[in-house]
């Protein structure tokens, strides 16, 4: 009774909104708590329309979005992530997608005196565009080494001007902006995203997919190589397989001199292989040693042999270029799918 007593004072747009972030909660697979604190209404309602195709952000009070939530089910645990200034962003997208989608919304913005310093903020050694006047003493005022040469205002030195977490001056902050240093960005700032009963919080979405890749691909060689060495036959490893039992079985053949058909070949290049060592150190001890033919032939062989190592040197490298070449970008269109 008392419940009902409370309700009846409840404005209807109140109710009317709870029921349209919750139908919303329904609608979509994946619903994500962003904070949106200090983007100017301007700026908010072009990010608004460049995700108009991707995503629906739903912006209301604090009170309402946690009565929505608390009443949708199993999303309850979000409540812990609406903060000061917080919003809802609805969407198909999987939670990598989005949370990739709405960095890329940020952009770099002017720091606020009073403002912290979300990291080191560094000002450059060089030349500005400033002609001599009172800027330069703004400039040393806010802790710039700055200075005039020929003509222009200069900064001395490259200079850690304030530390990350210390507050920004008002001097500092003006001349940060009139040097077009923008330190702060500004954006849609996921905290977290919701699917499928799982939480997924930026330090998990965020991806370096150079790394990731990379690590991929690492995992995947580590694991062909593995299978190889243990001869362990997959669809993937069974050509490499028996390519490796073919080898060592001729190699076997060739060592334990075994005359089939198959290695008397290789037998026959071994052999005269070995004469030719014979007959070059033969040749070096005495120059008689050996007839004219066969010196001829010891030339031929020597030349022979160096073109032959060019050729596959460079044809191997080749391959390895090819196949470098093609596992990259498999492996990137895969990931595209993935992180968008």
């Amino acid at each position: 009774m008392e419940e009902d007593h409370h309700s009846s004072h409840i404005p209807q747009w109140k109710k009317d909104e709870v029921e349209d972030i919750k139908k919303l909660i329904k609608q979509y697979p994946i619903f994500g708590v962003i904070g949106i604190g200090g983007i100017p209404a301007k700026q908010l309602q072009k990010m608004r329309r460049d995700l108009k195709d991707k995503a629906v952000l739903k912006v209301s009070r604090n009170t309402l979005i946690r009565r929505a939530l608390d009443e949708s089910g199993d999303v309850k645990e979000m409540d812990e992530y609406v903060d000061v200034q917080t919003a809802l962003v609805f969407t198909e997208q999987n939670p990598f997608k989005l949370y990739k989608t709405l960095e890329k919304s940020k952009s770099p913005s002017p720091i606020k005196a009073g403002a912290i310093a979300p990291r080191d903020i560094i000002v450059e050694k060089g030349p500005t565009s400033f002609p001599p006047g009172p800027i330069l003493g703004d400039m040393q005022a806010a802790g710039i080494p700055a200075a005039i040469d020929k003509g222009k205002v200069v900064i001395k030195e490259t200079k850690a001007v304030a530390k990350e977490g210390e507050a920004v001056s008002q001097k500092l902050a003006s001349m940060l902006t009139r040097l077009e240093i923008y330190p702060m960005e500004v954006g849609l700032d996921l905290k977290a995203a919701f699917e499928n009963g799982l939480v997924f919080t930026p330090d998990v979405l965020a991806i370096d997919e150079d790394k990731y890749f990379s690590d991929i691909v690492l995992a995947t060689q580590q694991a062909f190589n593995m299978s190889v060495f243990a001869a362990y036959p997959t669809a993937d490893n069974i050509k490499t397989l028996i390519a490796k039992a073919a080898t060592e079985s001729r190699n076997l053949g060739v060592n334990a001199v075994v005359l089939e058909p198959g290695v008397i070949d290789a037998l026959l290049g071994k052999a005269q292989s070995q004469m030719f060592s014979v007959a070059a150190a033969a040749s070096a001890n005495n120059e008689e040693a050996v007839d004219d033919e066969l010196k001829e032939a010891l030339g031929a062989a020597a030349s022979a042999v160096a073109v032959a190592t060019e050729t596959v040197e460079a044809v191997e490298e080749k391959e390895e270029e090819q196949e470098e070449e093609s596992t990259e970008e498999d492996g990137m269109a895969g990931l595209g799918a993935l992180f968008g």
